[in-house]
């Protein structure tokens, strides 16, 4: 068996070991004569993982107690409804800091929500120029409103490759983030934050599971004239286990988080993740003529590098070969094009200098 090199932006690249482990106890979960796959999640074997997942999280992304750690489904696009449902009461507003695709589309749901109940949603900050995004805004960008219930952001643009190097002052203002593309690839204050989820496709584990991280004192006076399922209430007073979680999805995410942290746990994957990006942003800026790197420097994302050549044949013919040598999920978002190197935390810098290679050879074969 011959493995690509995955550069996908999700579901994306999983550690080894987790998909060998996954392997081996398909069929027989620890000596119990079944999958984890049909085991109940109100027995022990399965309470084992679930309970194990969850310590992992706390300890690798040192959450403190004042926060709850929550497993969900329906991914980012359901917290982008859920968090106003919760967090946005009638008569109040809340602030967004609109910095790509999937921050819009946050403000927007959250506009529906607010309309349903006699809130607002408001744009504070957006550096959208004519439908592209290079950039995070600046601090004194920012119009905050100080009564507001609270600051929205997304922490890695993965269609455009831009990133918040610096979380914003939001003052008392509880702090909001999306983390889906980059939880658990850099150190984070998480007690900054009033939320955080995260869909765990990209560095966490497999599609199917969304981690939540969220303030108690948030959920004391979070609404409830929502439906129990849609509550955070429901699942924090349950152990995320209000309704059948999505069992394989945390076992995967178990068997990840267990891998990475033999790695060395969240210091070794940001100092790998910040040679990675290093490396690839290099060879870019190296040779200007050959590959642009659309995003200023200062904003530029340490998960997600974006580039383009000189012409969308020449990206076509780099996508075709680089997949012949074996290296897949080049391709940029659909609605940007390009080429975008996805780089999470089971991205190993072996195949960025794999990467890195490729392309110094394209250039030699294209006059580059």
């Amino acid at each position: 068996m011959t493995r690509v090199t995955n550069f996908n932006a999700g579901p994306a690249a999983l550690p080894l070991p987790a998909l060998e482990r996954a392997q081996r106890e398909l069929l027989d979960l620890e000596g119990t004569g079944m999958s984890v796959l049909e085991h109940s999640h109100r027995e022990p074997p399965y309470e084992a993982i679930h309970r194990e997942a969850l310590g992992l999280l706390r300890r690798m992304l040192a959450v403190p107690d004042t926060h709850h750690i929550l497993f969900m489904q329906g991914g980012a696009r359901a917290q982008f409804a859920l968090v106003p449902m919760n967090l946005l009461h009638p008569g109040r507003s809340a602030d967004h800091l609109v910095t790509g695709t999937w921050a819009k589309q946050a403000w927007e749901e959250a506009s529906l929500v607010g309309a349903a109940c006699g809130a607002t949603a408001r744009v504070a900050a957006t550096t959208e120029r004519e439908g592209r995004f290079v950039r995070v805004p600046a601090a004194d960008e920012l119009a905050l409103d100080p009564g507001a219930s609270y600051v929205h952001l997304t922490s890695n643009n993965t269609l455009f490759g831009t990133q918040w190097s610096v979380f914003p002052d939001v003052g008392e203002v509880p702090l909001v983030a999306d983390m889906t593309s980059d939880l658990l690839t850099r150190p984070i204050d998480v007690a900054r934050f009033g939320l955080i989820y995260a869909g765990a496709q990209k560095n966490l584990g497999p599609a199917g599971v969304t981690v939540v991280l969220v303030r108690k004192d948030l959920l004391d006076g979070a609404r409830t004239d929502i439906p129990q399922i849609f509550r955070y209430r429901s699942f924090a007073s349950s152990d995320s286990l209000f309704n059948t979680p999505p069992t394989f999805a945390i076992y995967m995410m178990r068997n990840t988080l267990a891998a990475l942290e033999e790695r060395g746990g969240l210091p070794a994957l940001h100092a790998e993740n910040q040679a990675k990006a290093a490396r690839l942003h290099a060879a870019i800026d190296a040779n200007p003529s050959m590959w642009r790197a659309p995003v200023e420097r200062a904003s530029r994302s340490m998960m997600n590098v974006v580039f383009r050549l000189p012409t969308e044949a020449l990206e076509k013919a780099f996508l075709a070969q680089a997949a012949r040598e074996g290296m897949v999920g080049l391709q940029g978002h659909r609605s940007v094009g390009g080429i975008r190197a996805s780089l999470y935390n089971a991205v190993r810098l072996a195949d960025v200098e794999r990467l890195v290679e490729f392309m110094e050879a394209f250039e030699r074969s294209h006059g580059g």
